[in-house]
């Protein structure tokens, strides 16, 4: 009776450890109010995530998580993704939910989908009243991960003739939030009919989609 009854508990303790290395991590879209369109861009971060899984073998939930700016849910996802062109506002309240997230250990990856910039600004200051955007050296880690951009980011779609920029909030040290600006990273992840990139074109913005995420996970 003994042996039989550590068979089961090795097999149990078995079973536990292999659900825990099945379990996957899940990234999450960032919902705002204001009048935004937060949902821009449909299909972007499941096609990244697909590249993440297949090229640097990823442990990601094939499915993205959508998440309230204000709700306690947003502590449930290491990685928060933000895009849109129009109007963000948060109040009081999410202004430091997000900032609790983010002092917590959490990361937000803005991108600028055109014309986002004057509106998250202002809102990211209420996040962090003591913080500005910094723009990053180009020899910042978050672009020498896996691959390597030894100009910075790439640029996906031409809008205003500017160069792309990433810029960021750094507290205490560490990079809590980068902002993608002029630059359409999540254009570039969406399905290859929405814009008719090349195959070229959607390639850097995935392996640089890559090195952010990696990035937050490692950093």
């Amino acid at each position: 009776m003994k042996h039989i009854s550590l068979i089961i508990l090795l097999l149990s303790a078995l079973s536990v450890q292999l659900s825990f290395a099945q379990t996957r991590t899940q990234l999450a879209l960032l919902k705002y109010s204001g009048g935004g369109d937060w949902y821009a861009n449909p299909t972007s971060l499941t096609n990244l995530i697909a590249f993440c899984n297949a090229d640097a073998n990823m442990n990601l939930d094939p499915k993205y998580a959508t998440v309230d700016v204000g709700s306690s849910e947003i502590f449930n996802y290491p990685f928060l993704h933000l895009t849109g062109h129009g109007n963000v506002v948060f109040s009081s309240q999410e202004a430091q939910n997000l900032r609790n997230y983010l002092i917590g250990g959490g990361f937000l990856h803005i991108d600028d989908n055109y014309g986002l910039r004057d509106f998250i600004v202002p809102q990211m200051k209420k996040v962090f009243p003591e913080l500005d955007f910094v723009e990053l050296p180009f020899s910042h880690p978050i672009y020498h991960q896996k691959y390597d951009f030894p100009n910075g980011l790439p640029k996906i779609h031409e809008h205003d003739n500017k160069p792309p920029k990433g810029f960021g909030l750094i507290w205490e040290g560490r990079l809590v939030c980068f902002f993608s600006w002029e630059c359409d990273l999540g254009d570039g992840w969406e399905d290859q009919d929405v814009h008719n990139d090349s195959q070229e074109t959607r390639l850097k913005a995935f392996k640089m989609g890559e090195n952010i995420v990696r990035f937050a996970f490692t950093n």
